[in-house]
């Protein structure tokens, strides 16, 4: 039995059959430490496991760790309907809940206990990082998948700042998409045939709007024979396919050394024999990476960019590849873009709280006019509000058959009969 299969029947076996969950929240650091030592003692007598000094400890501080870090705000991450904690200072804790931000009754006693439990979350985590007065923001994973901002004095003016945003596995598949509204059968038909065929596919949208969600369900029809590689500032990407492998930027230590870039990782994942590389967020030059990558033979490359519109994310991909300094004019830039990118996806919240895809977009360069053209397959039009304040619409859809359908014909996957015109 491996350790993390150990570790995972012990947490069962402290939930479902001891009094963990009630007396927990009654208990200090030593006294918690003392119960789980014994169940830990039940349990290894039950099933006549053989537990050494440092794994019994190592395991201790886990569980621990995990039922006593969060402090106040326990309650917050226990709860399911609750997507994202963020803690302005000791004594504003707001939440999001259904899209739509709330003031919690949650406070903290001072800031000093703040920034207390803000160091045992980021020990809790297991992350290796650091967040001090010299170094003071840090983003990192927690081990179910929350994501962690910390931002600390004296870059913050109202004490420790804190954004948990959690991850939900509720949202899971496409049929879960569906029934939220975020997008209708024609969309998801569209976008798992693109993701059989190796296009290359653009995720964008405001924060909190949903991208990471939306290119976690969709990658699930990522064939299972091929060898994934996936690079991230901070690890949100939730692939189930087996053959994935995982890569994370590095932060420079205390003397300044040992930064390890994004574009760095890309660059050396394109000699570890990719089937296709996703990148969690696109921020610098390693989108110029991307883009030759794309044009050398690595298709299927999937990426997430902050933008407003599919416009807007192409016009910040023009923006960062001039940045790099590569000596082409901006035409000659966009013609590489528009050849390289065959899908871009605008997701966004809306004020009723439902993220809905609002655009599926080809892009493709126009020998005939000599421009770039962005064209929505799929738009979503507003067409009011309902009195229980749900926004009302639909999703048209131009059946222009967009620019990547010999990708289509060349893999042999078919979409419905008339889905585009011939």
């Amino acid at each position: 039995m491996s350790e993390e299969d150990l570790r995972e029947r012990m947490n069962r076996y402290l939930i479902k059959e001891t009094d963990f969950l009630k007396v927990k929240d009654t208990m200090n650091e030593d006294q918690l430490r003392n119960f789980v030592n014994q169940s830990i003692s039940d349990f290894c007598y039950r099933h006549h496991v053989q537990l050494d000094l440092e794994e019994r400890s190592e395991i201790i501080r886990t569980l621990v760790s995990a039922a006593i870090s969060m402090g106040p705000l326990r309650p917050l991450m226990e709860d399911p309907t609750i997507s994202e904690i963020m803690v302005n200072g000791a004594k504003q804790v707001y939440i999001q809940r259904e899209g739509r931000i709330y003031k919690s009754d949650i406070k903290f006693e001072s800031n000093p206990e703040l920034f207390h439990t803000v160091q045992k979350i980021l020990a809790g985590s297991g992350s290796n990082k650091r967040v001090d007065e010299s170094s003071p923001y840090v983003d990192f994973s927690l081990e179910d998948g929350a994501r962690v901002n910390i931002i600390l004095p004296p870059c913050s003016l109202m004490g420790p700042i804190m954004t948990i945003r959690k991850f939900s596995d509720e949202i899971a598949a496409v049929d879960d998409l569906l029934g939220l509204k975020t997008l209708d059968k024609k969309i998801a038909t569209l976008l798992i045939a693109a993701m059989k065929v190796k296009c290359n596919v653009i995720f964008c949208g405001s924060t909190g709007a949903g991208k990471t969600t939306l290119l976690n369900v969709f990658s699930r029809h990522i064939p299972s024979h091929e060898r994934i590689i996936t690079i991230e500032d901070t690890p949100e990407l939730r692939l189930v396919q087996d053959h994935v492998v995982s890569l994370a930027s590095k932060p420079a230590n205390i003397e300044g050394k040992g930064e390890i870039s994004m574009r760095e990782l890309f660059v050396n994942s394109l000699r570890m024999r990719p089937d296709r590389v996703i990148i969690g967020e696109i921020r610098g030059e390693e989108l110029l990476d991307l883009i030759q990558s794309i044009s050398s033979g690595h298709s299927g490359s999937l990426a997430i960019v902050h933008s407003e519109t599919t416009e807007d994310c192409f016009n910040r991909m023009l923006t960062i590849m001039l940045m790099t300094g590569i000596q082409l004019e901006t035409l000659e830039i966009q013609k590489i873009i528009a050849k390289s990118i065959d899908l871009i996806v605008h997701v966004e919240l809306f004020m009723d709280g439902v993220r809905r895809v609002t655009a599926v977009s080809d892009v493709y360069f126009d020998n005939a006019t000599d421009k770039i053209v962005i064209n929505d397959i799929f738009q979503f039009k507003q067409s009011g509000m309902s009195e229980a304040g749900e926004i009302l619409g639909e999703w048209v859809m131009d059946k222009k058959q967009p620019s990547c359908m010999q990708k289509f014909h060349k893999r042999m996957v078919k979409l419905p009969e008339g889905f585009f015109n011939e």
